[in-house]
């Protein structure tokens, strides 16, 4: 297999670290995250407990952006895909 470009860490932390992040809380159990990416993308996720003792932002926080960074990756290699098809 032909060695070539791959997405990395690095792309995906600095789509991260360059966005705009905003966290909301609802209901006392639920946390969304929406992202948009410096190109105006707009990524969204939520975590959601059953009981509002359960909750925890920090947590909730964690689970969305280690989804939306899983997201990242899917859309950068879909991105890549399309670039190689068309060298």
């Amino acid at each position: 297999m032909k060695k070539g470009r791959t997405v990395t860490q690095e792309q995906i932390d600095d789509l991260i670290n360059t966005a705009m992040v905003v966290a909301d809380v609802a209901f006392d159990k639920c946390l969304i995250v929406t992202v948009q990416l410096e190109n105006g993308f707009i990524l969204t996720e939520s975590s959601a407990c059953v009981s509002p003792e359960n909750f925890s932002a920090t947590i909730g926080y964690g689970i969305c952006m280690d989804r939306i960074k899983n997201k990242l990756w899917e859309l950068e290699g879909y991105k890549l895909q399309c670039e190689l098809s068309e060298e």
